[in-house]
């Protein structure tokens, strides 16, 4: 039988797909769209890790059977409409995508985790719920998509996810492993958009080093 997700699973559940909402609206108000594209851009970012993650582990989709994860996401469409043109828009993107990072790398583990999913797999699921629906977002928005950037991103979300799974393998509680998880991804990416951090790229040689293919005959 299927455990449940807790109350506080569906609470982070709901922020996660808000704030990823948002997101997805913020990119599609910077493109200057309407309204209805930017909730279009709010409904794909917002449920669109969450509904792949579904169908991988074989779930009901979930925002098929409960219609306030849609209306989160007209919601957060309509209240970047309602906003209008601020100056910190592409701060307030940054740090929503960090927040829904950590929110989804936690809840995606946890749903895996309760279909039976084993541990390492729960963890790329919550990876995959956190990053899908912001390639989705980038992809839509013609942006490079996150998986193409050096920044510190996927990771932030592996670590929340890792973190949540350990955890609850070593006995502690939803909360515990939930509020351990979400500061740990949060804190991650944060230094990245603080500090820049970044993980080190391939040390191979670049392309332009690399010795031209020889003549053919």
């Amino acid at each position: 039988m299927i455990a449940p997700l807790t109350p506080l699973l569906v609470g982070l559940d709901f922020a996660g797909v808000a704030v990823f909402a948002a997101t997805g609206a913020l990119a599609g108000a910077r493109s200057k769209h309407d309204l209805v594209t930017l909730a279009f851009f709010a409904a794909a970012t917002g449920i669109g890790g969450g509904t792949l993650r579904d169908l991988l582990i074989g779930a009901p989709v979930f925002w098929v059977w409960d219609p306030g994860y849609v209306a989160v996401c007209i919601v957060a469409a309509c209240a970047i409409w309602v906003l209008g043109a601020r100056a910190w828009r592409f701060s307030a993107l940054l740090w929503l995508d960090a927040l829904g990072l950590a929110a989804y790398g936690v809840i995606g583990a946890a749903k895996a985790a309760a279909y039976g999913v084993p541990p390492l797999v729960c963890i790329v699921m919550g990876a995959l719920t956190a990053c899908f629906g912001g390639v989705v977002r980038d992809v839509l928005a013609g942006q490079p998509s996150i998986l193409l950037r050096r920044e510190i991103t996927v990771s932030a979300a592996l670590l929340a996810a890792t973190i949540f799974v350990v955890l609850k393998w070593a006995g502690a509680d939803d909360i515990a492993a939930a509020a351990a998880g979400f500061a740990a991804g949060f804190a991650l990416r944060a230094g990245a958009i603080l500090k820049g951090w970044q993980l080190p790229g391939f040390s191979g040689m670049a392309p332009e080093d690399e010795p031209a293919e020889p003549p053919r005959p």
